[in-house]
């Protein structure tokens, strides 16, 4: 039973470290495999205040969802060996696979639900700082490792969604 445990911290662990240093670390460069998550992914949230209307498509593909759900299948395929061993383990890390992809789809396909459930993830993709808060599903890694920048409801917030508004609604005088 230790295995729930132990696959809860390093699930998170490798979440915050996938994150740092693959999708962004690896990913800001235009040519890298992984480039879909920041140039893909990050440009919607941000144009689309947290959404992301590719989340509406088939999870299968070659898009930044499908090579994100690749990513999960592939990273639990490698856990299969441990099954004989470490079956609380390894059904923890199939689990928190699982949870990732719920949560992170559920937070961008319905942005008032992950200001109010993920908050961490809204300000990982919203804040100033896209490069903080690297966890999605839980902060503590982010918590632990110092990387934990709040935004929403904070000061800058407000006076950024006030000029944000002040925006639209010059936009919208103009027709």
């Amino acid at each position: 039973m230790i295995g729930i445990g132990l696959g809860l911290a390093f699930a998170n662990a490798f979440e915050w470290a996938a994150h740092k240093y693959v999708l962004h670390d690896l990913g800001k460069d235009k040519s890298s495999v992984f480039s879909f998550h920041f140039h893909e992914h990050h440009k919607n949230s941000r144009k689309n205040d947290f959404y992301d209307e590719d989340y509406e498509r088939f999870p299968i593909g070659p898009h930044a969802q499908g090579k994100e759900l690749a990513a999960l299948v592939g990273v639990g395929a490698v856990f299969v060996p441990l099954i004989p061993v470490a079956p609380f383990f390894v059904g923890t890390i199939y689990y928190s696979a699982f949870n990732y992809y719920r949560v992170h789809k559920r937070s961008h396909m319905d942005p008032e639900w992950a200001k109010e459930n993920v908050p961490w993830h809204y300000d990982h993709h919203m804040g100033p700082n896209q490069d903080a808060n690297w966890c999605v599903t839980r902060p503590w890694m982010d918590n632990l490792m110092g990387t934990r920048e709040p935004y929403l409801g904070t000061e800058r917030y407000e006076r950024d969604m006030a000029r944000r508004a002040e925006r639209l609604a010059k936009k919208a005088a103009r027709g």
